[in-house]
């Protein structure tokens, strides 16, 4: 068995392997679980809630069918995974013609390739995200664009964030861009999470409007927007749960504690 060691921020790719891995529900991730089994590490010491593995794994299954939806209508695109972590995208998701990329910091990508072959149409790169001379490293050619970033953004200054995407739109000319963002209040708030508090990790961005991002540059185009509530894994929360998420599915302020955004690179 190997024993896991990872910064406080690197710590934060445990928890939604952890909830991937549940095979209760529909995602039922078994190369996830593979990665459990292989290493020396108590995932009990997370203390991740019930509520946060039900919307981890409803992210995470909403950008799958995202991104094969995306290829279906693009099968030779290019798929690039921002702080991919542990993630098995990349075998989730059918992908015979395309070109794969996943991207995190180099201690992180040494661990991933104890569990990832890299193929003529599979690449990790090793880098920080927000050091942006990686980028020069994918060549998109003619291929489509679709860029993933998973449980990342809201772990990035504004200032850095804003720098990375528009290098991206600069680099990746009508990329569509999806991820997963926090409310201003809930960036604030969710320091108090019991599994953060593990890991020690530190949010610094969240976003009321989406159409603000817009504002960034001409051609940043907001187009869609999903709620967790939205989808049919919430009747697995507990009662008071389900309840609540009832009740506040009109309070749009509410709903827009935690979403997922998609914009297009234009």
């Amino acid at each position: 068995m190997e024993k896991i060691t990872l910064t406080k921020e690197q710590a934060t790719l445990l928890i939604p392997l952890y909830s991937k891995a549940q095979p209760h529900l529909p995602l039922n991730d078994a190369k996830a679980r593979q990665i459990i089994a292989a290493v020396d590490y108590d995932f009990s010491n997370l203390k991740v809630p019930q509520k946060t593995t039900v919307t981890l794994h409803i992210r995470a299954r909403q950008l799958d069918e995202f991104t094969s939806a995306f290829i279906a209508a693009h099968p030779n695109a290019l798929i690039l995974h921002l702080g991919c972590g542990l993630d098995s995208r990349c075998v989730r998701v059918r992908r015979e013609q395309t070109l794969w990329v996943d991207l995190d910091l180099p201690d992180v990508i040494d661990l991933r390739r104890k569990f990832y072959e890299e193929t003529p149409t599979y690449r990790m790169i090793a880098s920080s995200v927000t050091d942006l001379a990686w980028i020069d490293q994918v060549q998109a050619g003619e291929r489509p664009v679709i860029i993933v970033a998973e449980g990342l953004f809201m772990y990035l200054p504004e200032d850095a964030l804003r720098a990375l995407i528009l290098r991206l739109q600069q680099h990746f000319r009508g990329a569509r861009l999806v991820f997963d963002a926090f409310s201003k209040e809930t960036a604030r708030r969710v320091g108090a999470h019991p599994s953060l508090r593990k890991t020690g990790a530190v949010v610094q961005w969240g976003i009321d409007d989406p159409h603000l991002m817009e504002q960034w540059s001409p051609g940043i185009r907001f187009e869609q927007e999903w709620f967790f509530s939205q989808f049919e894994e919430m009747n697995q929360l507990p009662g008071l749960y389900r309840f609540v998420f009832r009740l506040t599915r009109s309070l749009t302020a509410v709903q827009r504690a935690q979403r997922l955004l998609v914009f297009t690179l234009a």
